[in-house]
């Protein structure tokens, strides 16, 4: 079973199962917020695809900023 947000589109989702859950939880745990300066867990994340690769964006768990990922498909 995947850790999976709630608003991904279906291409994102499809990326998104070919992750291994313990990949998942620490891309959904590790994402730099520029404003905290240091890595933060997602909040209200959203997944889309963007040339190929699957973008997550949410909120900083700390600071409620916006951060992103851009996670390779390969």
């Amino acid at each position: 079973m995947s850790v999976y947000p709630s608003q991904f589109t279906p291409q994102a989702a499809k990326l998104w199962n070919r992750i291994a859950i313990e990949h998942q939880r620490l891309l959904l745990s590790k994402v730099w917020c520029s404003h905290c300066s240091h890595s933060v867990s997602f909040k209200n994340v959203k997944g889309v695809v963007k040339s190929g690769a699957l973008l997550l964006v949410g909120k900083c768990a700390e600071c409620h900023g916006d951060v992103a990922a851009l996670v390779d498909p390969s």
